[in-house]
């Protein structure tokens, strides 16, 4: 074992899934709409289709909003995260969400308790409107700009 205090401890933990339920369809989305508060309605409403955002639905981020108004988004524990997410459950480096082609990909970064999107863990994925985003305890909900018709 080594005790040096050169090397730095990583302290993330491991949690049991077994409780996560799929998630619902349309009526989930519409249940998280109804929900929102009118400022949040109003910000999602006005994302241009470059722009998404996540918002906090449950666990320690309950009500935080996320702006991704970037290329790329790190995700982790580790304090220079973009979205840092502070709790044992979330690795240092946990997730990426990069813009490619127009689409919003969320990548698992080898993390130790995985990415799910809706309820359903995922390697790499491309982002839907309302889909439900688990990284350790924290759950989000994505909402994707629309174009204008």
């Amino acid at each position: 074992m080594n005790t040096s205090k050169d090397s730095p401890t990583d302290l993330t933990s491991t949690i049991h899934l077994s409780q996560l339920r799929p998630v619902p369809g349309s009526t989930h989305l519409d249940a998280v709409l109804e929900k929102l508060s009118p400022e949040e309605t109003a910000i999602i409403s006005e994302l241009s289709p470059e722009k998404a955002m996540l918002i906090g639905v449950s666990g320690p981020s309950k009500g935080f909003r996320f702006l991704l108004n970037a290329e790329t988004a790190r995700i982790g524990r580790e304090t220079g995260s973009d979205i840092s997410l502070d709790d044992v459950t979330v690795s240092r480096k946990h997730a990426e969400l990069t813009v490619k082609n127009g689409e919003f990909i969320l990548e698992d970064s080898k993390s130790l308790n995985g990415t799910y999107v809706n309820a359903v863990s995922v390697d790499s994925i491309s982002l839907k409107h309302g889909d439900q985003i688990q990284i350790g305890k924290f759950r989000f909900i994505f909402f994707r700009g629309k174009a204008n018709s």
